[in-house]
Formats: C-alpha cells, sequence, structure tokens
C-alpha cells in the first residue's frame, strides 16, 4: 500500500529545516514516501482533497501544526461520518483506534491515516503506523549496473525477493531489495556477500557502518576541505558517534590557509595550482600530520561557474585519500550546478576511503 504525506501548514513549506527533519524521521521507519502534498492553512480545497484521499487505498502521513491539529480532525470526522471526542488533552476522531501525544490513527474503508501535530523546535511525535520488515538496502563497489544486474538476478529469484540497481556515482551502486511473498532476504544477501565478498557492504547506512567500522579498531579520520566547504564533513557529523572517529577538518579556500595550516608548498601551488593532485596529495598529507589520524581525505576543485579555465572546467575535482601506508588520489570531470557536483566529490571521496583498505571496511 503507497504512503502519502499531507503537510498542512506554511511553516512547512518555507521552514525548510523543519520539513526535512520531518521526512528524515518519518524515513527511518518507513520504506518509501511515494508522494508528499502541501496545503497553507487557508486552502479552502484541502476538504476535497481530504475527502477524494480517504476514500482510497492507501497510507497517509498527515502533519499539520497543534493550532490546526483539531481543524483537520473536524474535516476527517466531516469525510468519515464522525465526530471529534476529547483524548488525553487531544480532540481527535471517536473511531480513532490508536493515539498517543500528538497523534492518532485513523482506518476508514481501505484508507490508514495517522495525523500528527508539529511546530519548529519541537520533537516529533511517535508514527503509529506499522510497516513490515521486508526490505533492506545493501552497497556494490566497482561493478557497472548491468553486470550487476546480471549476476544477482538468479539470486534474487532463488530467495524470492525483488531487486532494484540504482547508480549513485560511477562504481557506487545501491541496492535495494523487497521481499515477495516468500522471500528470505538475509540467505538473498548471505550469497550475494559471498559471491562478492571485496565490493558488497551489508549496511543501509554508509557513514554509520564506517564510524562503527574505526571506532571498532580504534582508528581516526580527518579531512581537508576547499571546493566542498565541509560537506564531507556534515556527510560524517550528521549520524551518531562520528566524534569517535573523527578528528576534524580544516577547511582551506585560500593558498595562504593551505600553507598555513595544511603545511602545503607556496612552490607546489605556484605550479600547479590549488586544484591539482599535487595540492591534494599534500593536503592529505598535511591534516594527516596534523591531526596524527589513520586516515585523511582532501579535495579541492572548480565546482562553481566562473572559476573553470580551459584546462580545468567547472566540475574538475581532485580528491586525495591517504592511510598510514598509502595514497591514492583521482581527477575527477563532473556535471551539474554547484551543488550537485559538490555532493559527487563527496561520494567519490567516501568510495575512495572504503576502497583504499578494504581489508578494513569489507
Amino acid at each position: 500500500m503507497k504512503l502519502h504525506l499531507l503537510l498542512i501548514g506554511n511553516k512547512f513549506i518555507y521552514n525548510l529545516p523543519l520539513r526535512e527533519y520531518i521526512i528524515r524521521k518519518i524515513e527511518q521507519k518507513t520504506d518509501f514516501i511515494h508522494s508528499i502534498t502541501f496545503f497553507k492553512e487557508s486552502d479552502n480545497s484541502l476538504f476535497l482533497y481530504l475527502d477524494k484521499e480517504l476514500h482510497l487505498a492507501k497510507r497517509h502521513i498527515i502533519v499539520t501544526t497543534k493550532q490546526h491539529f483539531s481543524t483537520v480532525g473536524k474535516l476527517i470526522c466531516t469525510v468519515t461520518g464522525d465526530n471529534q471526542i476529547l483524548k488525553e488533552d487531544m480532540l481527535i476522531p471517536s473511531n480513532s483506534s490508536v493515539f498517543e501525544d500528538g497523534s492518532y490513527l485513523l482506518e476508514y474503508e481501505d484508507s490508514i491515516t495517522n495525523v500528527l501535530h508539529m511546530d519548529e523546535m519541537q520533537k516529533f511525535p511517535e508514527i503509529l503506523l506499522n510497516f513490515e520488515d521486508s526490505k533492506a538496502t545493501i552497497h556494490l563497489f566497482e561493478e557497472d549496473r548491468e553486470s550487476a544486474i546480471a549476476m544477482l538476478t538468479s539470486i534474487a529469484q532463488m530467495y524470492d525477493v525483488k531487486i532494484d540497481v540504482v547508480t549513485l556515482i560511477d562504481g557506487w551502486l545501491i541496492i535495494d531489495i523487497r521481499s515477495k511473498k516468500y522471500g528470505n532476504i538475509s540467505k538473498f544477501i548471505g550469497s550475494a556477500k559471498q559471491l562478492l565478498p571485496n565490493k558488497l557492504i551489508t549496511a543501509s547506512n554508509i557513514m554509520s557502518y564506517i564510524i562503527e567500522k574505526l571506532s571498532l579498531k580504534n582508528k581516526k579520520l580527518a579531512f581537508a576541505e576547499s571546493c566542498t566547504g565541509g560537506l564531507l564533513t556534515y556527510y560524517f557529523t550528521k549520524n551518531n558517534d562520528a566524534s569517535k572517529i573523527l578528528d576534524g577538518s580544516l577547511i582551506t579556500y585560500s593558498n595562504t590557509m593551505k600553507e598555513n595550516w595544511l603545511g602545503v608548498s607556496g612552490k607546489t601551488l605556484q605550479e600547479h595550482g590549488a586544484v591539482s593532485g599535487e595540492v591534494v596529495l599534500e593536503m592529505s598529507e598535511g591534516v594527516i600530520n596534523v591531526s596524527n589520524a589513520d586516515y585523511a581525505i582532501s579535495i579541492s576543485g572548480v565546482a562553481g561557474e566562473g572559476g573553470g579555465t580551459q584546462y580545468k572546467p567547472v566540475g574538475t575535482i581532485y580528491v586525495g585519500v591517504r592511510s598510514k601506508n598509502e595514497h591514492k588520489e583521482s581527477r575527477l570531470n563532473l556535471s551539474g550546478d554547484r551543488n550537485y557536483i559538490q555532493h559527487q566529490s563527496v561520494l567519490f571521496a567516501i568510495k575512495m576511503l572504503l576502497l583504499i583498505d578494504k581489508e578494513m571496511f569489507f
């Protein structure tokens, strides 16, 4: 049954961090939000929309403000022929099957609806919809999509699961696994890992996986970022326990800061330019010397319009990854706007970190 998210309130349109928090909390519990619809409080078409939606075989999560919580409940009661009653200091439809503070669940015909209220700077209420544990996500590296599909389809058929293979970046595939009626996801993953032991990571969240692996071995990471402006660091710090493995990050845009903070040679900068393999090599060496971390990642490049040249156009990115024993660097030629190029750069850097020490990560 498809899941539809309905956000009712101006703040969910204009307050982007609040909206992202709501969607993030829902996605932590659900498998996939099929559609998202926004309504302002003053939109008179909301009733007609609810009248249509609640007669469909869908799962709905409706999030509104505390101020409009009972108003939305009243509209739902009008659609369902119910009336509101007071339960736990909330006015909610009398036919609500389950309710907690700020959240109630209503089954009507073939639809199931969870209504919650949420305002800025508050904790998201409990999601009362149940979602079966019939899915998984794993990550495959150093394989192209067609080869991955060819190798894994027969295993998927053997264990009665459906797979979707999506390319995140070149050499990094996300495999979404869904159980059919008699499917066995764990056996599929076990067989896939046996087939591709040094290429498959059987965890849904790669950042959390890296954090866990490094913390178990008491290993540390450090970053030297230029064009990504701290985005690589954020990819890690938005996950719990990042402080266990991250020594720190130095964001150095100017050549002066690269010299003073990271010890990059002025001669190297003058001869090769800040966007070069020679500079990211010295950046990674500098940050690992400053931090004494076990692994370092450095990124420098041209992400935004106006900064490119004939020989280093926009999308030219250099990434360096260093362990105690090895250094690798790559020149990337990426396409997209500034933000997409930054995200691609970070993903390539993370992939390079995983591949520089397969014994650790695979």
